[in-house]
């Protein structure tokens, strides 16, 4: 799977884990450098508070398009140390 914002391949990966429709990318895989913190939190009720980062590609900015959950909750345990895509990133085989 690949993670495409911006004409730019911001994760890949086999090893995705499906949760609720959204492909989580081990964080390994995702390029640090498109990557900046974000002070926005969410909170599901049973995989825990998300946090998010902004993506940064070419000079163009992305708020929160990039979703992970630092301590999931035991339910989603599967998806600790990976991230989530959204805000028009395209996500394909």
């Amino acid at each position: 799977m690949k993670a495409i914002w911006n004409g730019q391949v911001i994760a890949e990966s086999e090893n995705t884990v499906v949760v609720e429709g959204n492909h989580y990318f081990p964080l390994a895989s995702v390029k640090p450098e498109y990557l900046s913190g974000s002070a926005t939190h969410s909170v599901c009720p049973w995989k825990g508070t998300a946090s998010y980062y902004t993506l940064s590609v070419d000079g163009k900015s992305n708020p929160d398009a990039v979703w992970y959950y630092p301590e999931p909750k035991d339910a989603a345990k599967q998806i600790k140390d990976h991230v989530a895509f959204w805000k028009g990133v395209e996500v394909r085989a």
